[in-house]
Order: structure tokens, then sequence, then C-alpha cells
């Protein structure tokens, strides 16, 4: 069976060239795009993308809607949703170009579309569940501290509460990055993978001295004990080799950094399961640290500090994305508000009826009127 359309492959690629360069998206989004773009054509037998009808969107859709995922149940409305929003992007983008103008339909993309009630439930937003301080204090307490290996990846953790860097950060920072006197660490674009590229400073968030200590043991053993320089990785990657068995070993670490954020998220997960805790990823410790900001931030202008200490530009931008009050949180709000208009209300009572006795007690009538 032909696994292979050249014509498509061709404007497949100059359409990731105009995801990446024009609309600046991520590799992660272009690889998103392939992806959505290898079911379809899988689907519908790589026929020329010229010969898009209406008709196979309808036909991929319902397809799509029964295929099932690792877990062996039904993909989720919201991984139906993100694959045939791409599609949708795709031949939108197709119907623009030379030699597809006449040949497809503009408004055939629709019918890419799930029913309303299929997008609102794949579009809902959910409550994030995040650590909380107490239990990162406790994965990091139960973790071992023997090894360079195992000290890295404890100053890992801690790093990532410190901080609130984002994996990707984290895997490309050099020790030059970090200054132990300021307290901050300098996420310069030019060198770390920051969001949207962005340079910005990050002071470390006041999550307790015991998590400064671990990861200022850390630098100070890298810099004074394996005197590595500046532009040496904060984090470095491990040093496997192959053993007497011909078995690979590990054999210390590596002065070069991880390729990606992959080994970083295994890191976290070995760690949260040895401690008894439900794996939490390391983006969530970012909810962990707005949680914090929302209880110690007493003005405007702190709360608008510790976002920018995030990374963020806009306030807005840390309500939205990670601001979200817990159920457990907005069921207190209610009840304490609640609580609050018993109090008024009784309060009332008691000054209508010191005033009616005020009255009384002058020889003033009092007429009740219904």
């Amino acid at each position: 069976m032909q696994k292979y359309n050249a014509n498509n492959e061709r404007i497949k690629r100059q359409y990731y060239v105009f995801l990446k360069n024009a609309k600046g998206l991520s590799e992660q989004m272009v690889d998103a795009a392939a992806k959505a773009l290898s079911r379809f054509e899988n689907y519908n037998k790589y026929r020329d993308f010229k010969a898009f009808h209406f008709e196979q969107a309808v036909a991929f859709k319902d397809y799509f809607a029964e295929q099932k995922g690792q877990s062996g149940e039904k993909l989720s409305k919201a991984t139906l949703h993100a694959t045939l929003t791409q599609l949708k992007r795709f031949f939108q983008w197709l119907a623009m170009q030379p030699g597809y103008k006449s040949r497809i339909q503009y408004s055939d993309t629709e019918y890419f579309n799930l029913s309303d009630k299929d997008t609102r439930i794949a579009t809902a937003k959910r409550q994030q569940m995040f650590p909380t301080i107490e239990q990162i204090k406790h994965v990091i307490t139960k973790m071992p501290n023997n090894t360079e290996i195992e000290r890295r990846n404890r100053a890992l953790i801690a790093f990532t509460l410190l901080t609130g860097a984002r994996d990707s950060a984290i895997a490309s920072m050099k020790l030059k990055h970090i200054d132990l006197i300021a307290g901050c660490i300098n996420q310069d674009a030019r060198e770390v993978k920051t969001k949207f590229s962005k340079t910005f400073n990050t002071y470390f968030f006041p999550v307790g001295e015991e998590i400064h200590a671990i990861v200022s043991e850390w630098v100070l053993y890298l810099r004074n004990e394996k005197l590595w320089g500046n532009d040496d990785p904060l984090f470095p990657a491990t040093l496997v080799v192959s053993g007497p068995d011909k078995q690979f070993v590990v054999a210390g670490l590596k002065r070069e950094h991880w390729r990606n954020a992959s080994p970083i998220r295994s890191i976290f997960q070995e760690a949260f399961i040895s401690a008894g805790i439900p794996y939490f990823n390391p983006h969530s410790f970012r909810n962990t640290i707005v949680q914090l900001g929302e209880e110690v931030c007493k003005t405007a202008e702190e709360f608008k500090a510790w976002s920018q200490n995030l990374g963020h530009e806009k306030v807005l931008t840390t309500f939205l994305s990670y601001g979200e009050v817990s159920c457990q949180r907005q069921k207190d709000i209610i009840n304490n508000l609640a609580t609050s208009q018993e109090s008024i209300s009784t309060d009332a009572d008691m000054i209508a009826e010191a005033v009616c006795k005020k009255i009384f007690s002058s020889g003033m009538s009092v007429i009740k009127e219904f």
C-alpha cells in the first residue's frame, strides 16, 4: 500500500516553514501539526491533497472518533478537537496556495468542526492539580543524597521549587546563569530555552531556607569540587558507559546539557512515586508558587512583582493561566461569606432591638406597620 505522496510532502514542508517562520510556532507545535496530517494521510491512503473534499473531512472525523488510545479507551474529546483543529488550519492555508486555490473549497474545511457539545467538552477548563509545598519538601527529604547523581536529582527538584523555572529552561541553564549572592537566576534567552524567547531575572521565591541550602550546596559542589566553569551545565546529563559485562552503567555526570527536558520529568516521576506521592510534573510547581503568592502578597504591586518573577509580563497571565481557586478554597470562601451574612443579619437585629428599647425607655410610642 502506498505510504508516500511526493506532492503532499512538498506542500507539507512549505506549511511547516510557514508555521515556524511566519507564525513563530515552536518545534513542539509544528510536530503536533505534522502528527495530525500523518493521521489524516494514513486514513486517506495518501491521496493527493488537491483531491480534498468535505466528505473526506466528515469521514475522517467519524473514523477518528472511534479510535482508541494507549489506555484502550476511545480518544478524548480534547485529542479529537486538537487534531481536527490542526487539519482545519492546514487546509484553510492550503486553499490559499497556488495550484490549490481552484481545487479546494475554503468552506469545506468547516466540516472538520466538532459539534458544539463536543467542543465545549473538549475545551472545558478543568481544575489543575498541583502539589503543596509540604508534599514537595517531603519528596526532597525522602530522596537519597549519596552519589553525585542523587545529589543532582535532589537539587533539581529543590531548584524547580525555588525558582519556578520551566523544565526546558532548566535543561539549558549554565552555571553562569545562577547568582547565589544576589539570590537569582538570569534566564537569558540567547542561551536559555525560555517560553517565547523572553529574557528576565527570577529571584528565589521564599519557600524555605532548607531548599535554598540544597541548591547552594549543589552549585558550590560543581564549582569547588568538580572545578566546573561558567559555561558548564547547571544540571548536567548522566554519563553512561559500557560495563565489564557489556551492559550500560551510570558512571557519574557528563559535562553536557540534557538534549531535552524528558530526563527531568523522569527524575520527578521516580522521586514522587518513591516518596509515596502521586506524580506531579515540573510545570505543576508553577501553580504551587502562584498559590503561595496569593497567600503572601498583600498588595497589587507585590503580586505584580511575583508575576514578573515567573516570567509573566502581565499579572492577568498569572491569574488566567495559573490563578485558579481550588475547590476546597472555593468552598471555604463561600462558607465564610455565608457566615459573614449571618453575622451582619444578627448585628442588624441587635441594633434594631437596642433602638426599640431606647425609644420605649424614652416614653415614645412605636407604631408597627405591616
